[in-house]
């Protein structure tokens, strides 16, 4: 369900561009800013709309070999011309008596319009209606793309906000385990406790100072993914919101969902559009064993100055045979047949995560309020006396797992939501209900 997983490591989704200048002060990065820059600046985004300029020029070039071709030339040379060069007055050509083997120097002044027309050519068709299928194609591939990043963003904004809530939760810890040990010095001078409770209270304390520190460093490597996602400044110093917007989760039943799906999703739509293309690809193909035909011709004055030009023309019809390699029409219809049932998967599961999730969160969140009753009576009684610390460790690392637990299901079902969302192709429609109005 990660997009990291899915992105690849170098994927260009995972990059941006930099844009703006960084500020002094903080910038305060809610999830919505973070999802509206990467729209903007995120890598994925601007390979796509990069590609889409090239398919629209592929899709002229290819409607310029069914159109007229017009074009002019203006032209004035100054020669001289050896006659024996063409044959003239050579061993074995034509002999003009009189006539000098050099010519010249002479003007030639031509002003000539020259067109050709396509008459029939299948392959040129079926190449135009290829082109304007990856046309179609680049425009879901960029549609495609702009969902995606709005999960990519959303995913890494809620990664930060789950690293965060475990820094406050292992600072928590520290805190508690640094009284603990000053209870345990407290209770050693007064000779309640053995000398070793003082040794585990140290130790704990040294364990908790660790997850302190990595807890801190994994933090802040998660924003500098953020930033880079969403293309934020060079060094640009930021905090993030932890209040999400309310995302809802969808009524209607997987299958339904799945339907939905296949319908709208666009980078499905841009796959059947690549089934198309390589379909006229594959017609155009059999159309070259056809023959093609084209007419050509040119009018224009030709003269020694442009006072003594004369008008002349030419017309010429071609008859041609081109060559084309192939193409990969079964490819595509296996990838189009792959995205569909990927498409079932990423739903299915996402229904799944969040099922779980939400049970576990429920679960989570009542064990996380039992260990803290736990550490809280192991305190009392370890104050009093009457056990070692080892009970007040153990009720410790008690509340660490649970509280790890419920910022996993917290945040994890979070992230089942807008999974789902993704998998229905409509992150971007979800996005507009939120924001209101259109982006």
């Amino acid at each position: 369900m990660q997009p990291t997983a899915s992105a690849g490591p170098t994927s260009p989704f995972l990059g941006g561009v930099p844009a703006g200048v960084a500020t002094k002060e903080p910038l305060k990065l809610t999830i919505i800013d973070a999802i509206l820059r990467a729209l903007d600046h995120n890598l994925g985004v601007l390979t796509a709309e990069d590609a889409l300029g090239r398919a629209q020029g592929a899709r002229k070039i290819a409607l310029s070999q069914l159109l007229p071709n017009v074009s002019g030339r203006v032209s004035e040379t100054r020669q001289v011309i050896n006659l024996q060069a063409f044959g003239f007055g050579s061993p074995g050509g034509p002999s003009f008596p009189g006539l000098p083997v050099i010519v010249g120097p002479f003007n030639v002044f031509d002003a000539r319009a020259f067109v050709t027309q396509t008459v029939f050519d299948l392959e040129a068709q079926n190449n135009a209606r290829s082109e304007a299928h990856a046309l179609d194609s680049a425009r879901l591939s960029r549609q495609s793309a702009r969902d995606f990043v709005i999960h990519v963003a959303g995913t890494v904004y809620i990664d930060a906000l789950a690293a965060s809530a475990r820094v406050d939760a292992a600072r928590a810890q520290l805190e508690t385990a640094e009284a603990l040990y000053q209870q345990a010095l407290s209770l050693r001078q007064g000779g309640i406790i053995a000398g070793v409770d003082v040794l585990r209270a140290q130790v704990q304390l040294s364990v908790q100072q660790q997850r302190s520190t990595a807890s801190v460093n994994d933090f802040e490597k998660v924003k500098l993914s953020l930033a880079r996602v969403v293309g934020l400044p060079l060094g640009q110093a930021f905090v993030i919101d932890p209040n999400l917007p309310d995302v809802p989760v969808p009524t209607a039943s997987v299958d339904d969902l799945i339907d939905l799906a296949v319908k709208t999703r666009p980078d499905y739509q841009a796959a059947l559009a690549r089934v198309h293309a390589a379909e006229s690809t594959r017609a155009a193909i059999a159309g070259s064993a056809m023959p093609s035909v084209h007419v050509s011709g040119d009018v224009g004055p030709i003269g020694l100055s442009v006072s003594d030009a004369k008008n002349t023309y030419s017309v010429a019809a071609s008859l041609n045979v081109p060559i084309f390699n192939g193409a990969d029409l079964r490819t595509r219809q296996n990838e189009a047949a792959d995205m569909k049932a990927g498409i079932d998967y990423e739903i299915r599961a996402a229904f799944l995560d969040l099922q779980a999730t939400s049970e576990q969160l429920r679960v989570a969140t009542t064990a996380r309020d039992l260990a803290a009753q736990q550490l809280t009576q192991a305190r009392d009684r370890f104050a009093a006396g009457v056990v070692s610390n080892v009970e007040v460790i153990q009720a410790q690392e008690a509340v660490a797992l649970a509280t790890e637990q419920f910022i996993s299901s917290q945040y994890g079902y979070d992230l089942a939501k807008g999974a789902l969302v993704r998998g229905t192709g409509t992150s971007e429609q979800v996005l507009r209900q939120i924001i209101g109005g259109s982006r």
